[in-house]
């Protein structure tokens, strides 16, 4: 028997140590990272980052182990471990600094409102959604060190029409519309404290690949930067029969070379990251660097080095060529990396804007701190075609929507009636206003949506500190399916990575725009008032009770004029070092018409003579009582 106690041991241990390759091996997960550079025709340059993980995940598993994630290996495990806690099947997070401007710029690969935006599908046995997204909130927050605690029930909606699931939503997968959470924070400062924990997900972090262009200082010297975090399940064949788990990190910034080379626009992967590339993540299955190079067909600018190959897209009709650098294929050196580089032969050659098909504006109307209002346009530019929207307005529970006044036209006049209107009506210091509009927008036509709302009064302690700053407004939503892609960058809708999306043909464009938050003041008291008050009662008092004070407890001595304007420096040191006594005790006993023998001293005058003489004259009986006292 003790002989066989090692070999079972042995044994127990070799069986789990073959559970835990199974186990692994059977979760097979795939890294890739893609760069897309698109030089615009006004001389910005967009650069878009895409971290795609793919993880093969069994959710079918019985039990409820679709909700477990474990054996974690490319998949960040601090973000799991929040995914299986609140049992979340599809979230997107972006953290955004600056406004994507439409009419200049296009479309971008992932919209993403100003500030922080967050939203997130729950799974369908999720009995208690907002316990869940509180957790959710305070999760996140602390894992990208933004402000996402500060989202509570009165910045938090659940729209019905704009926000579907982008993932799988059929079958195991399926879920109720009450699930879906989303919230916005216009106000949140995105800067690196924030690109720190969100690099730190990334299989090889910042040492090497694409990711190793991440310099805080240019990344966040750009007119436009935007991080973001995209969760959902996807399809893992095209039978669609399996499913895998997909995370998409992406990073989205906008230079202007000309504002920093005095009009050139000359750019380069060191001039722009202040670095280069030395070689691929060796976790990634694909490393890839696509430059558009359509607008190059007049030989307008030069690109070196050479790229791997040269692509076409055709999207109906719309032609796109991209440069594709291979980092697995590239001949990289040791003294210097990539360095993709482009010079232009003149040193400035702007083109001519084509703005897109479809944008949209909103700003603030009215004046004064009582009511006001505010006003979008919906530019449809297409010459014969509708397009049909959906148009989403979340407003904070202090501007208090009137939807009776609620108002859409073209510019020409002419009334548009929306096809479907959910409004659900905000409580104070609970919930938000929430808007929803579906309608169809005439071709070759501007559409106005206005309304106006009332600022309510808040209380003192309900102001932030810069009070008189004012208060935001989050982002109008538009959301629509766009039949051309003009100026369109598809996005990978059901396939994974910038690949799928680029080189894969469509009918269907799937679009979501964000509008400019606002800026609106509210009635602010003058905060300084007490400020005012508490320094005029405080001086009132210091002036009053100082002089009382002083009248009460000041005790009034006689002092001779004589004895406190003579001596100078000598008395006083005699005083300091214990004369003062024996020097006055002296000068009482002295003979009346006997003169000082210090011959600093100096003669005085009349008037002083005459004071010290009727001094002498109150002093001279006592003087003869003391000595007659002696004689006795």
């Amino acid at each position: 028997m003790a002989e066989r106690g090692p070999t079972l041991l042995f044994s127990v241990f070799f069986c789990l140590l073959c559970y835990v390759f199974h186990t692994v091996a059977s979760t097979k997960d795939e890294y890739s990272e893609e760069l897309l550079i698109i030089p615009f025709r006004s001389g910005q340059v967009y650069s878009h980052f895409e971290f795609t993980t793919l993880w093969d995940v069994d959710f079918a598993q019985g039990g409820g182990g679709r909700y477990k994630l474990q054996h974690f290996r490319l998949f960040p495990r601090a973000l799991g471990q929040v995914m299986t806690e609140y049992r979340v099947q599809e979230m997107h997070l972006t953290l955004t600094q600056g406004m994507w401007q439409q009419d200049k710029w296009g479309y971008p690969v992932t919209s993403a409102a100003p500030g922080a935006e967050l939203w997130a599908w729950f799974q369908q046995e999720v009995d208690d959604v907002d316990q869940a997204w509180f957790g959710l909130t305070n999760a996140l927050s602390g894992l990208f060190c933004a402000s996402l605690n500060f989202i509570d029930s009165t910045s938090t909606a659940t729209p019905h029409l704009s926000f579907r699931p982008q993932g799988l939503a059929e079958g195991l997968f399926s879920t109720k519309p009450s699930h879906l959470r989303y919230a916005t924070l216009p106000r949140e400062n995105v800067c690196t404290e924030n690109l720190t924990p969100w690099k730190k997900l990334l299989p090889c972090s910042t040492r090497t690949g694409l990711a190793a262009l991440f310099h805080a200082g240019q990344l966040y010297n750009t007119q436009y930067s935007s991080l973001g975090v995209h969760l959902r399940p996807v399809c893992r064949n095209d039978s669609c029969r399996d499913a895998s788990l997909e995370l998409r990190q992406v990073l989205s910034t906008v230079a202007d070379p000309p504002a920093t080379l005095n009009g050139k626009q000359d750019w380069s992967m060191k001039r722009y990251f202040s670095r280069s590339l030395s070689g691929p993540c060796p976790m990634a299955v694909t490393s890839r660097v696509y430059v558009d190079v359509t607008t190059n067909q007049t030989s307008s600018f030069t690109l070196k080095p050479e790229p791997t190959e040269l692509k076409l897209t055709n999207y109906q009709g719309y032609n796109r060529k991209l440069a594709v650098y291979d980092l697995w294929s590239f001949p990289f050196h040791k003294e210097h990396g990539l360095n993709v580089d482009m010079k232009w032969k003149k040193e400035v050659s702007y083109k001519e804007l084509f703005p897109p098909r479809l944008y949209v504006h909103r700003f603030v109307t009215g004046y004064g701190q009582e009511h006001g209002g505010i006003m979008s346009l919906l530019y449809n530019r297409h010459p014969y075609l509708e397009q049909q929207i959906i148009y989403m307005e979340l407003l904070p529970w202090f501007t208090r929507m009137y939807l009776h006044t609620l108002k859409v036209e073209t510019t020409e006049g002419n009334l548009v009636q929306p096809l479907l209107t959910r409004y659900t009506p905000g409580r104070d210091r609970q919930n938000p206003y929430l808007l929803e509009i579906v309608l169809t927008l005439p071709p070759d036509s501007t559409t106005r949506i206005s309304f106006s709302f009332e600022r309510a009064f808040l209380k003192w302690t309900e102001y932030p500190p810069d009070a008189n700053h004012g208060f935001y407004i989050s982002s109008a939503v538009l959301t629509t399916i766009l039949r051309q892609a003009d100026n369109f960058t598809v996005p990978p809708h059901m396939g994974s990575g910038l690949q799928s999306g680029l080189f894969h043909s469509s009918t269907e464009f799937p679009l979501r725009l964000h509008t400019e938050t606002l800026l609106i003041s509210l009635p602010t008291p003058d905060f300084s008032m007490p400020y005012n008050v508490i320094c005029l009662t405080c001086t009132v008092i210091a002036i009053a009770f100082g002089s009382l004070h002083n009248l009460t407890t000041r005790r009034f001595q006689y002092t001779d004029l004589k004895k406190a304007n003579s001596g100078g420096m000598r008395a006083w040191l005699a005083q300091l070092f214990g004369r003062g006594k024996q020097a006055t005790s002296e000068d009482k006993l002295r003979e009346p018409g006997k003169e000082s023998e210090d011959p600093g001293e100096e003669s005085e005058t009349s008037e002083e003579n005459d004071y010290i003489g009727e001094q002498r004259e109150l002093v001279t009986p006592r003087v003869r009582a003391e000595s007659d006292k002696k004689d006795r």
